[in-house]
């Protein structure tokens, strides 16, 4: 499975973005689907999934404020981040698995989301 994102770039504080992921190469609809980001010298954290029944989970810094969609005939997922603020700044991951579970073994390349005035 290959998974692409797409929609990262430079916002000021308090402006929106949205973030895509396509995946490719698997016959079936996948598992949860997430995503999780990276700041500069730390560890990588969940941000938002999204089970393939539509339940979802999100961390405490995104919850209000992030939302998390999912396709599931296209196995795509999206990440509606509203207010956002510089410590948002990080690279963000797609995330998927085959079944309900993550993180998944899948993972992109990542996009960088850079939140600056």
């Amino acid at each position: 499975v290959h998974l692409v994102e797409s929609g990262g770039g430079l916002v000021q504080p308090g402006g929106s973005l949205t973030l895509s992921c396509a995946a490719s190469g698997s016959r079936f609809t996948l598992g949860a689907m997430a995503w999780y980001r990276q700041e500069q010298d730390k560890e990588r954290e969940l941000v938002a999934v999204m089970t393939r029944g539509e339940r979802t989970l999100y961390s405490r810094r995104a919850e209000g404020r992030f939302t998390i969609s999912r396709d599931n005939a296209q196995n795509t997922v999206s990440l509606q981040m509203n207010n956002l603020e510089p410590e948002d700044t990080a690279v963000y991951y797609c995330n998927a698995a085959d079944q309900e579970w993550w993180p998944g073994d899948y993972w992109g390349l990542g996009t960088q989301v850079t939140v600056s005035s």
